[in-house]
């Protein structure tokens, strides 16, 4: 008996025996089977700045999760190797959800993430360790390229804290062919994130020839202010050529700075640039008087001057989660 899978506008419909496109749900006596569940391919203890989030808990560890499996397929995705295999060939540790909520407190850990793969394809496992994590005092994190349905998406975002949310262009086409994915979805999920009161952070992968004309900045970051807010934090990040994309450079650094010029000339608030090291492109400055709030080199906070969610030299409050 066919099944069709509902978690994402895929909708795949699948064979007895085969899965859907991310690999990780497989139609077994017809029913839906999440084979990566509780067996994650990678756990670490990052600092959240490496998701990134600048604006939730600076300074913080985060533990962080994932299995196999997308439900998406870019050409230029960084961790392939595991997004892109099978749940099958893969090694994997035994991690159910109240060990993921035991272990981000063993290590100090404030928060948990899923992130690395997706997230929302290995769906189940991300909702139930969600809800321990949140039992335990902590909070979560999603670290998503966010193509999913609403009605899952709602029903997990009850327990999200925070959210880094993929925004690769603004540009369908550019999802048909570089993702086989589409853009609209994308789009539903920030805006519904961000009116379900979860802490939203963009980033933007900018890849030179594909998504880096004047043009297609100006629109996402049009479209960012108008429905997502000016306070939004936006990560522009330098691409390096891999996986099936290697026929391209990587990205200039005056292309991310005119990135960041657009912007924030745009009205975007808090503009950052990542995957280089530039002093100065990753602090966070105050919208109101524009002074300099968080110092940061690489992953480190160097400095934090923000207190109680405002700037301590106009009062102005700061688009966050700090303490």
């Amino acid at each position: 008996m066919r099944v069709q899978c509902k978690l994402c506008p895929k909708g795949c419909v699948i064979d007895p025996g085969q899965s859907g496109e991310c690999g990780v749900r497989v139609n077994v006596d017809g029913k839906l089977l999440a084979v990566t569940y509780g067996r994650p391919c990678a756990v670490h203890v990052d600092p959240v700045e490496k998701k990134p989030l600048f604006h939730f808990l600076p300074g913080t560890d985060i533990f962080s999760i994932a299995t196999v499996g997308c439900n998406l397929h870019c050409k230029n995705c960084q961790n392939w190797e595991i997004s892109q295999a099978s749940p099958l060939e893969t090694p994997a540790a035994e991690l159910p959800p109240e060990q993921v909520a035991e272990l981000a407190k063993q290590y100090g850990c404030r928060s948990a993430a899923y992130t690395y793969t997706e997230p929302l394809a290995y769906y189940e496992y991300t909702l139930d360790s969600c809800r321990c994590v949140r039992e335990a005092g902590l909070r979560n994190v999603l670290v998503t390229a966010g193509y999913i349905n609403e009605e899952p998406l709602r029903r997990l975002c009850r327990y999200i804290d925070a959210a880094n949310i993929d925004l690769k262009a603004m540009s369908d086409s550019f999802y048909r062919e570089i993702c086989r994915g589409t853009l609209a979805p994308v789009l539903n999920t920030l805006v519904a994130s961000k009116s379900l009161g979860v802490h939203v952070e963009v980033t933007n992968l900018v890849i030179p020839t594909l998504n880096d004309s004047d043009q297609m900045l100006r629109d996402m970051c049009r479209w960012m202010v108008q429905n997502l807010g000016r306070e939004t934090p936006l990560h522009f990040s330098r691409f390096f050529p891999q996986y099936q994309m290697k026929n391209l450079p990587p990205t200039p650094d005056e292309t991310l700075d005119r990135a960041k010029q657009i912007a924030q000339g745009e009205g975007l608030h808090h503009v950052y640039i990542g995957n280089v090291t530039r002093a100065g492109t990753e602090d966070t400055f105050c919208a109101g008087c524009g002074n300099r709030l968080v110092e940061r080199r690489g992953f480190q906070v160097l400095e934090n001057r923000i207190q109680s969610g405002r700037c301590p030299d106009c009062r102005s409050e700061v688009y966050g989660i700090w303490q």
